[in-house]
């Protein structure tokens, strides 16, 4: 049967599910196509959560949204939070907030790309990695690095541990405190506090480089395999500072072609949406977003630690910037799998960084709080550790949301995502009889971009509900069901 017939006779397809998807947060699936000779016909990703942030934050006061929103995710609730407080900064009117303000944000952020990339490198992605896709499934796990070697598992442990610490001191909790506020910050870093930080970090830096020798000689290992598994061409964007530095807590977007050519650059956070336009499908939750410029179909890219390490012409810090040149030594590097390279070398400048700000003066100053006259939006942008976070915001003259937009970073990954499964289903799936390895080759593809589902499902408008009248003895008698078209199903 061809391909064209099989896609008009879709019934006539076997259907292979992976569901759910393991080691990413939140929850997914993948479902395969396939005809009688296993020949993939289709492959795609599935968000099958839906959390309506976007729309039951409305009503409530601007100045709550930064505690509010975080409560998005477990994992990147700092990257949530500032993203919000710069919103909020901005429909405060305060457009710079106190130098040390901005310090301890930076410190907090940088805490949190430490603690989000140890836990996925090291929790998630580094079974895989240490032992091979197909290895048993018993055994390809946090608890298989730690039985085998315990050295390393217990560094991610407490790489991830050191990082939520910067968290605890900073907003109170290691998870969902409270730091940021409209003009600032809420509290100042003690110097207790801070010297037990110092006490630590020069390790924490060590820990760091040594992960990143780790992945380069896994990666350069089998360096043809890793350079072609799952390995698409894009599109890149995310921020980058004035001067092109790496930047994870401000800036300016950049956006390059797959041959490293600019699509745009410094453009500001308030004019995102005349560039970047999200489309929906009516198979995923989570929305598929695509520059203006290049137009739906070409118009897809990546972000998250590969964009930002291939986008930035160099990194502030000195040992991330050695890795860093290294890894572009041949280019634009478009290989999935160095996304795990590239977020080590973040880990590494997220510890450098963090090193600095503790050791800087002005980490302990008071004034932490800046006025200004109110607006009615605001628009913050930040670099999540999966990439680039918007959050977008609209007050009424009561002071509550009236409309809010996020674009968060798993959501940018959407397309990119679908196409580096569909790649590795039809090189490494097509015409096979089907293993849990082979099946986990795909879950390799979409948990090298670290992806953070519960944060990326926003697609209002567009949730299938199903509601149900049972009898007494349980039994349906009746289903009303919104979707595609209202219907209502009476039932004998």
């Amino acid at each position: 049967m061809s391909v064209q017939e099989t896609a008009s006779q879709p019934e006539k397809l076997k259907r292979v599910v992976i569901d759910p998807l393991t080691r990413v947060e939140g929850h997914g699936k993948v479902t395969l196509l396939l005809d009688e000779e296993n020949h993939i016909q289709q492959a795609r990703l599935h968000i099958v959560e839906f959390r309506g942030f976007e729309k039951f934050i409305q009503g409530r006061p601007y100045w709550e949204i930064p505690v509010l929103v975080q409560r998005l995710c477990g994992i990147c609730p700092v990257s949530h939070h500032l993203a919000a407080g710069k919103a909020v900064d901005m429909i405060a009117g305060v457009s710079q907030i106190p130098p040390t303000a901005e310090k301890l944000r930076r410190l907090l952020h940088l805490g949190q790309v430490l603690q989000s990339h140890a836990v996925h490198f090291f929790h998630l992605a580094s079974p895989d990695l240490l032992f091979g896709f197909d290895d048993d499934v018993a055994h390809r796990n946090i608890l298989g690095v730690i039985a085998d070697q315990p050295a390393l598992g217990m560094r991610g442990i407490l790489l991830r541990k050191f990082g939520q610490e910067v968290i605890r001191i900073i907003t109170g909790k290691r998870v969902h405190g409270t730091a940021a506020i409209p003009g600032g910050m809420n509290k100042a870093l003690d110097r207790a506090d801070r010297d037990l930080l110092l006490a630590q970090i020069d390790e924490i830096v060590e820990w760091t480089q040594e992960a990143v020798q780790l992945i380069k000689q896994v990666y350069e290992s089998r360096l043809e395999y890793h350079r072609e598994f799952a390995t698409i061409q894009s599109s890149m964007m995310s921020l980058v500072r004035e001067d092109g530095g790496l930047e994870l807590y401000d800036g300016a977007l950049r956006a390059l072609d797959a041959n490293g050519q600019v699509i745009f650059d410094q453009l500001a956070d308030s004019d995102y949406a005349q560039h970047i336009h999200e489309e929906v499908r009516s198979w995923s939750y989570m929305k598929f977003p695509f520059i203006v410029a290049l137009g739906t179909e070409r118009g897809w890219y990546r972000v998250g630690p590969l964009a930002r390490v291939n986008n930035c012409n160099f990194i502030s810090t000195p040992l991330a910037e050695v890795e860093r040149q290294l890894f572009k030594q041949d280019g634009m590097q478009q290989s999935t799998l160095a996304y795990h390279w590239a977020r080590m070398i973040e880990a590494l400048h997220a510890a450098e960084g963090i090193r600095e700000l503790l050791l800087d003066p002005e980490i302990l100053g008071t004034d932490l709080q800046a006025k200004g006259e109110k607006q009615r939006e605001g628009i913050g942008v930040i670099e999540a550790p999966r990439g680039v976070l918007i959050h977008h915001y609209q007050i009424g003259e009561d002071d509550l949301i009236e409309k809010a937009n996020l674009i968060v970073s798993t959501t940018h990954n959407n397309q990119a995502m679908n196409e580096s499964i569909r790649q590795v289903a039809e090189r490494y799936l097509d015409g096979q009889e089907l293993t849990e390895g082979l099946l986990n080759h795909i879950e390799v593809a979409v948990r090298a971009y670290d992806p953070c589902l519960s944060c990326a499902t926003h697609a209002l408008g567009k949730m299938p509900l199903q509601v149900e009248l049972l009898n007494a003895q349980g039994q349906r008698v009746a289903m009303l069901e919104k979707g595609a078209g209202e219907r209502s199903t009476p039932l004998s």
